[in-house]
């Protein structure tokens, strides 16, 4: 037997350094904003993907069993209850996003999520399902083959290999849209511009490309997460409102970001944003790894012995490995870059890489807000 724990982490790190922006790669105002005020709408439904080749809900899963039943008797087949076998059958929740300016016949994504004990929807088809709003109205029909984006394959001996989560997955344009929003008049007084990141810095900014884009619009900051334009009584008059936003919206705004580092411990990921800095400081991360190992050793009696016994008796083993890391200083840094810098020459792995932006943070010399997923 052969137990070994690495206290040191073996997450594959992502750093993303993003440099400063150049006017040339400034967004739209429709690239980092939303336009017209009105948010999409949620919608949620309950379905059946079918066609799973065993992978599917097994028999104990009551409500797939008694929703095959009741789709079979809509199409004319009655089945006893007790002999249906649903093991290429999964049940499924789905759930799109419908947005304010959805016509009828739009085709939206759908994201299926199992509901049961299946075990992978990969290969499935998602049979004809509504979608609803929130007040329970109907608003799209879902249908389509499932994408999953991975595979499980399983072995005789119980073994499993599998790439990506399988129980998740999406019908590109799988819904139709069946019923429309209430869509505001056409000769509007105001179009609001809802920022997706609330920002003072953005938002002023948003106006004064706005300012530029068309001279006659009169432009209002209401907070940090919403611009308001009056729409000019000359573009209310010839009712043109769609050209009036086309206008808008194309205007160049260099948006400002705000200076965090976003950590998710489960996959080891580290993202940085570009205004993320570090005060003058220093460093000292050691690893620590133990081992420990068994093997049995066969403990016989004597020769001619009357009472002795043959017994296992264990030979445990433990090693333990401390690194010795120097301190390293690090001086005060201007940007992400540097800050990738500096902290590769620690050569340290993700695992430690995490625990130096906590302690960083808990020093003061992390200039940045820290976000653990």
């Amino acid at each position: 037997m052969r137990k070994k724990t690495l206290l040191s982490g073996l997450l594959i790190l992502f750093f993303v350094v993003v440099g400063p922006a150049s006017p040339t790669a400034a967004p739209r105002i429709k690239d980092i904003c939303g336009i017209g005020g009105a948010g999409s709408t949620q919608l949620v439904g309950y379905g059946l993907v079918v066609g799973l080749g065993g992978s599917g809900d097994s028999k104990g899963t009551q409500f797939t069993v008694q929703s095959v039943v009741n789709m079979l008797i809509r199409m004319g087949i009655t089945v006893p209850q007790d002999k249906v076998r649903t093991k290429n059958v999964a049940a499924v929740m789905l759930s799109a996003s419908l947005p304010a300016t959805a016509r009828k016949g739009m085709k939206l994504d759908v994201t299926v999520s199992s509901l049961g004990d299946a075990k992978s929807l990969q290969g499935g088809t998602l049979i004809l399902s509504p979608l609803s709003d929130p007040d329970g109205n109907l608003c799209a029909l879902a249908q389509g083959p499932v994408s999953v984006g991975g595979f499980v394959i399983d072995g005789a001996g119980g073994d499993a290999v599998g790439q990506n989560f399988t129980l998740v997955g999406r019908v590109p344009n799988g819904a139709t849209v069946e019923a429309e929003q209430n869509l505001a008049a056409a000769v509007m007084e105001f179009v609001d511009i809802a920022l997706y990141t609330p920002d003072y810095t953005t938002a002023s900014r948003v106006c004064e490309a706005i300012r530029g884009q068309y001279a006659e619009a009169e432009v209002e900051c209401v907070d940090a997460g919403l611009v308001r334009v009056a729409v000019p009584a000359s573009v209310q008059e010839t009712g043109d409102v769609v050209g009036f936003i086309a206008e808008i919206e194309n205007a160049t705004v260099r948006p400002d970001v705000a200076a965090i580092v976003v950590i998710n411990e489960r996959t080891g990921t580290i993202v940085a944003g570009e205004s993320v800095t570090l005060g003058a400081v220093a460093i000292a991360h050691g690893n620590l790894s133990v081992e420990i190992s068994s093997r049995p050793l066969i403990s016989q009696p004597s020769a001619f012995s009357r009472r002795g016994d043959t017994v296992v008796v264990p030979d445990t083993q433990i090693n333990v490995d401390i690194d010795q890391d120097q301190l390293y200083a690090m001086e005060e840094t201007a940007s992400v870059a540097d800050v990738a810098r500096g902290l590769n020459a620690l050569g340290v792995s993700p695992r430690d890489t995490i625990a130096i932006f906590q302690a960083l943070k808990e020093a003061g010399a992390l200039r940045a807000k820290l976000k653990i997923l």
